[in-house]
């Protein structure tokens, strides 16, 4: 989904958690040029279930979207959910999907909000008893009700595509065949890597050397100065923090202090 990113990255996660807010299915927004589809996108294969290392982006311990916090599972080992499925298109064809793929609309994957990436499900269609195998590689959709976003093949195969949506049973598989000793989720476990928090950011390093100091005379836990490679931004850090329940007692105390724009933020 789109790279808006999200007041969230989970530090030493993802340097790339890039998620959509806005897309909560159906086509919409800006993407590349779409080339021209199949003669029958009934005969693109479903996804083939096989055993994956675990995204190095797009598996925040959490991350934020309108307000709202999701928790990314340790494992989508036995998920079952049923809800409402929607789709996305060409308004994202090529974009860079949440673990860092490009999205490819007539692949047959999909976006889930807290299952771990990539993870493989079979999607059916309450309504049809149609199903299709997808691989699970994006984030959203951020819609209520709406429990997966389902790319252009895998919607026109599930009969999603005239109507927008559709009652869906999500189930996770397991990777099977010589080799898939595991289920593709649970080879990794859940990430452990410390959280940071972003304070602010600035093109003068004196500015943000102005704002640490400020900082380490009312924080305990350690302020760092981050400035990316071309020495253009220079980002006030508050980390590491070693638990979901640190980085929300600081955050509560930046807010204290009047800190209004503190965020969760990428290594």
């Amino acid at each position: 989904m789109r790279q808006l990113l999200v007041s969230l990255c989970v530090a030493g996660l993802l340097a790339g958690c890039s998620f959509a807010p806005n897309r909560g299915g159906n086509e919409s927004g800006r993407g590349a040029a779409v080339p021209a589809p199949p003669k029958d996108v009934a005969t693109i294969p479903d996804a083939v279930p096989r055993a994956e290392p675990r995204s190095r982006y797009g598996n925040p311990a959490f991350y934020e979207v309108f307000g709202r916090r999701y928790h990314v599972l340790a494992t989508a080992d036995d998920y079952v959910e049923t809800g409402l499925a929607s789709w996305y298109g060409p308004g994202f064809h090529a974009e860079t999907t949440s673990n860092g793929e490009a999205y490819d609309m007539y692949a047959m994957t999909a976006a889930h909000k807290t299952l771990p990436l990539p993870a493989y499900a079979r999607v059916t269609n309450l309504d049809t008893g149609k199903s299709i195998v997808v691989r699970i590689n994006d984030r959203g959709p951020f819609v209520d009700g709406r429990i997966i976003d389902l790319s252009y093949t895998a919607a026109a195969k599930l009969d999603v595509i005239r109507a927008g949506t559709a009652r869906v049973e999500v189930r996770t598989l397991r990777p099977t065949g010589p080799g898939a000793v595991a289920p593709v989720s649970t080879t990794v476990a859940a990430p452990s890597a410390p959280l940071y928090i972003q304070v602010g950011a600035f093109g003068n390093r004196n500015n943000a050397e102005t704002l640490r100091q400020r900082l380490l005379a009312t924080v305990t836990e350690q302020v760092s100065i981050q400035t990316n490679s071309n020495r253009a931004l220079h980002r006030v850090r508050v980390g590491p923090l070693r638990s979901v329940e640190e980085f929300d007692r600081v955050m509560a105390q930046l807010a204290e202090l009047g800190v209004a724009d503190a965020r969760l933020a990428g290594e």
